[in-house]
């Protein structure tokens, strides 16, 4: 009975998979990125087979234990993965535990990751050398299949558990930031490590990790070794068991967990209008759990990112870390009245409320961002002993943080997506909605236009010293009264078209007058406009500003693989040059082809569809 509920409910929500699959495939911007995404995964599997068919078995185990790691730490990144099929939506069928979960395990066989996985897992059976070896293969790449897709399920439920506590979100945000800063700047960490030449440790410690079991089976399978064999799939079945039980454990919290009210503990004293307002927005960065994880993800990304080269004894980014964290957290905040949702109603309806709203949301990031970014610059300036930084340095922080809080409410106004109201989150805090794409593409955006605020001080900086302090002032102020002053207008004009929008989301006819233009486009148009706006940062920041920062902070030592630095001369500056240039356009086309796009849809213009 309990068998035949099981293959039931599996056989159904594998249904409901496909289908929700073949419903994405219509949509051109996520076919895009399945594609896109799925080519990048087959090259890495390909990269996988190739390597297990050179006989490098060092190598291979420790590739399949990084396999494993993005498996864990990629949904993270992604809105805590793939939800199409909720847990919550099934807590009114009479389904035990175990039922669900193992239902949930198999319909997530049904995607295009764990079909790349299986391809590179693949490298076990060439791996072997005896047909034997082959033969154990088959049981072994499946177990370790399941293992990789567990071990990502219940990463972002533990995950889930620990952003539903203050101390839980700060160390997911430590976490988070790391892996994040480790995958722009871990060439450091790595260079560090190889030099100490521990290659055969990390080989070894591979093996030991769940991720080599499967390998070490098909080896021992080779050897005869029989009696390991079964061990080490069993202990394979026995970890897959453990994670689905724990996960199992952890759907029932998800899913009937309640969480009960507390009473305010200080109630809002304010007497003006901007006084409430602010008062308002102080209490959801201290007291939203995701504006907490923001925050702290922020600052602490800007110190990971600018602190790894210590590893290699490099100091010239230390001074660079509050600005990296304003920059990263401008980029985390251009989503603010989006993430109000339905609550916005209650700006809405108070008249007059439109300019201190906005003026109270920019105080409160200068509040949280200024002090803490001003202290890490400061302190980390002198510390790194570049005095030639001072005057760079001191330059782009106002600038930056006036940037940033003119932006983050302009673009919260005019490119609001809608989320999932705070009060209706499920119990994955990670998932933001259906429109999570749409908000990762915003972030991304936002970064660029941050990062852009500062040049006019840096530019001074680098040619009239510490007069760049003044000019960066002087901007910051200007970006956070301009843009703070057309998003205050754009409310009092637009809001009631902002609440329709954040309340029901985009009617489908919407949808589609959205993307018409963009339909309309070739696919290879589509294609590369995409990979343009994904990829663009990569010439833009390590191959042309952080060697820019290397040379005018005095650093010619590190050349790592910065292309630029193993020129000679001023043919650094010119690759230099060409690699910002490269970059630059590369947002330029992928920026363009999307304006464009929205144009020519129908109905007309972008204000329109912004709306």
């Amino acid at each position: 009975m309990a068998l035949a509920l099981t293959y039931g409910t599996s056989h159904t929500l594998v249904r409901m998979r496909l289908a929700s699959l073949r419903h994405a495939l219509k949509d051109s911007f996520r076919l895009t990125w399945i594609v896109t995404g799925g080519l990048v995964g087959l090259v890495l599997a390909g990269g996988t087979i190739w390597v297990a068919a050179k006989g490098d078995h060092d190598v291979l185990v420790v590739v399949l234990g990084v396999w494993m790691l993005g498996w864990v730490v990629g949904p993270l990144f992604a809105g805590g993965g793939d939800e199409t099929l909720k847990p919550e939506y099934f807590t009114m069928l009479p389904l035990p535990p175990r039922t669900l979960s193992t239902g949930l395990l198999v319909a997530a066989l049904a995607g295009v990751a764990p079909i790349i996985s299986l391809i590179a897992l693949l490298s076990l059976v060439i791996s072997g050398g005896t047909v034997a070896a082959a033969l154990v293969a088959v049981p072994a790449l499946l177990l370790q299949l399941f293992c990789f897709i567990l071990a990502s399920r219940l990463a972002v439920a533990v995950y889930g558990v620990l952003l539903q506590v203050r101390a839980g979100a700060v160390i997911a945000a430590l976490v988070n930031a790391f892996i994040l800063a480790f995958t722009a700047q871990g060439w450091a960490l790595i260079v560090a490590f190889v030099s100490t030449d521990v290659q055969g440790t990390m080989a070894k410690a591979a093996r030991i990790a769940p991720s080599g079991w499967g390998f070490d089976a098909v080896q021992a399978a080779g050897r005869g070794d029989w009696l390991q064999v079964i061990g080490l799939l069993l202990a394979l079945a026995v970890l897959a068991g453990a994670m689905l039980f724990a996960w199992s454990a952890l759907l029932v919290r998800r899913t009937t967990a309640s969480h009960a009210n507390s009473k305010p503990r200080r109630l809002l004293t304010a007497k003006t209008p901007g006084g409430a307002a602010a008062a308002k927005e102080i209490r959801s960065w201290t007291r939203d759990l995701l504006y907490g994880h923001k925050a702290i993800f922020a600052i602490a990304y800007g110190l990971f990112f600018c602190m790894m080269p210590l590893a290699i004894g490099l100091k010239s980014m230390l001074p660079w870390a509050g600005p990296a964290a304003v920059v990263m957290a401008g980029s985390m905040s251009s989503n603010l009245y989006g993430a109000d949702g339905t609550a916005f109603w209650t700006t809405l309806m108070t008249p007059g409320s439109a300019r201190p709203d906005v003026r109270a949301r920019q105080r409160a990031f200068l509040l949280v961002f200024g002090p803490s970014t001003l202290m890490i610059t400061l302190l980390l300036t002198w510390w790194s002993g570049y005095h030639s930084a001072w005057p760079l340095v001191l330059s782009a922080l106002p600038a930056l943080l006036g940037g940033a809080a003119g932006l983050i409410v302009a673009c919260s106004v005019y490119s609001a997506v809608p989320t999932t109201d705070a009060h209706k989150r499920s119990g994955n805090p990670l998932n933001s909605g259906e429109n999570e794409g749409e908000t990762m593409g915003l972030v991304y955006v936002m970064l660029v236009l941050v990062a852009t605020t500062c040049a006019p001080a840096l530019l001074v900086a680098l040619n009239a010293g510490w007069w760049g302090v003044p000019v960066g002032l002087l901007s910051g102020v200007l970006c956070w009264w301009y843009f703070g002053r057309v998003a205050a207008r754009r409310l009092d004009k637009r809001g009631p078209e902002l609440l329709t929008l954040l309340r029901h989301g985009r009617s489908p006819a919407e949808q589609a007058k959205k993307t018409a233009g963009f339909d309309a486009l070739p696919k290879w148009r589509r294609t590369l406009a995409g990979f343009c706006l994904g990829f663009g940062a990569i010439p833009l920041f390590p191959q042309a500003v952080v060697p820019a920062i290397f040379k005018l902070t005095g650093n010619h030592d590190t050349k790592s693989w910065f292309l630029a630095l193993y020129q000679t001369g001023p043919w650094q500056w010119v690759v230099i040059v060409l690699m910002a240039a490269l970059g630059l356009s590369m947002y330029a086309f992928g920026g363009l082809t999307y304006y464009r796009a929205k144009k020519r849809a129908p109905g007309g213009s972008v204000a329109a569809v912004a709306s």
